[in-house]
């Protein structure tokens, strides 16, 4: 009798061991939970940097990770890769989508496998498939940005009329509305009270899209803006601030001013997202003047404790339950804080904290410049 209890009491315990492992992302014999991670593109760093982050932290909670780039924001590849994670066994899928209207069909795979979608920073739309949404407060990195230049440019106060350019990021990424939203907020009463005047008459988001948030795009174009508008760096029709949704556009932005003659002297107020390396240079240099920080380690985490959550049948953590509708319902959301990061927040912001090193070669100029 004492050898039967003990046998069931050891079954009980391993049986235990082995839910408890599993709920975490793996078990004893080595099969683990699989997590398929898409990512839109390689070409722009701060997707290399998710990807590693959330496949660093997926593993470490002990699952296993198929993590796939979409080659150069091709559409067709991410379908495909996402097809394959589906039969290959993901229980999981962390997408941030090159377009946000493409994935309708795959995605009603995943569900019907019984998959749960998270959306990573990129909402998507027009599914019922998507059960949680990660991202930062886009609404919010438009307002900083927009109230940069406000305060910048002293626009409260000062009498004007200040000229501005808008370029603004791809239209199929749902999170360049919400960056164009919230600079709006602040910009569009300027913008009607005259005190701010886009020159170009290029104000609409569709007017001011940067295709694939291509710094070549933005370059092409804020060259033919000077040349059309007449812009000039000492003569000519003066350039007051240029409002760009993120770094890529900055690049560009600023590829073209300083090669018709700007330089730390005389360019624009420039805004910005995402402390891309070239543009922490560039923000050393004087060049670019602010670019919103998003902490891509705190994202990757927080995506992490949800999608254990998810798998564990716990209460999963959100805090916006109504902002992002994907035309289909309102998508559970735990929106992260962006923040501005000038010449003077990049020592504690980026590098005491340990986001970026100074040893590191894509910073050396940067670094020359401390």
């Amino acid at each position: 009798m004492k050898k039967r209890y003990a046998k069931l009491l050891t079954l009980l315990i391993a049986a235990i061991l082995a839910f408890g492992m599993v709920a975490c992302g793996g078990n004893s014999g080595g099969d683990k939970v699989k997590i398929g991670i898409s990512m839109p593109t390689k070409s722009l760093q701060r997707w290399n940097q998710d990807g590693d982050y959330l496949k660093q932290k997926f593993e470490a909670a002990g699952f296993a990770v198929d993590l796939q780039y979409g080659g150069d924001n091709v559409i067709a590849e991410q379908v495909a890769q996402l097809e394959n994670m589906i039969t290959g066994g993901c229980k999981v899928l962390v997408i941030a989508a090159i377009d946000a209207e493409s994935l309708t069909e795959v995605l009603a795979k995943a569900k019907e496998a019984g998959i749960a979608v998270f959306a990573y920073d990129r909402l998507i739309l027009n599914t019922d498939a998507v059960t949680y949404y990660s991202t930062f407060d886009n609404v919010e990195v438009g307002r900083a940005q927009g109230r940069f230049i406000e305060e910048a440019l002293n626009l409260k106060t000062a009498a004007g009329p200040f000229n501005m350019e808008i370029f603004t990021g791809d239209p199929g990424d749902t999170n360049a509305f919400y960056f164009y939203k919230g600079a709006m907020e602040i910009m569009k009463p300027y913008i009607d009270s005259g005190k701010v005047v886009v020159p170009s008459k290029q104000v609409e988001q569709k007017q001011t899209a940067t295709a694939d948030w291509s710094a070549g795009n933005a370059q092409a174009r804020m060259e033919n803006l000077i040349s059309s508008v007449g812009y000039g760096p000492t003569s000519g029709k003066k350039l007051d601030a240029v409002l760009c949704s993120n770094d890529s556009t900055a690049q560009g932005s600023i590829t073209a001013l300083t090669a018709a003659g700007w330089d730390a002297s005389n360019i624009p107020v420039i805004t910005g997202q995402d402390c891309d390396k070239p543009n922490v240079t560039y923000l050393m240099q004087g060049l670019q003047t602010v670019s919103i920080f998003k902490d891509t380690r705190t994202l990757a985490e927080q995506t992490v404790k949800m999608v254990i959550q998810h798998l564990n049948g716990e209460k999963v953590d959100v805090n916006d339950t109504e902002t992002y509708n994907n035309n289909v319902k309102n998508i559970d959301s735990f929106l992260s804080n962006p923040v501005p990061c000038t010449k003077a927040d990049i020592q504690a912001m980026l590098f005491d904290s340990g986001y970026y090193s100074w040893d590191d070669p894509e910073l050396a100029e940067a670094a020359a410049l401390r």
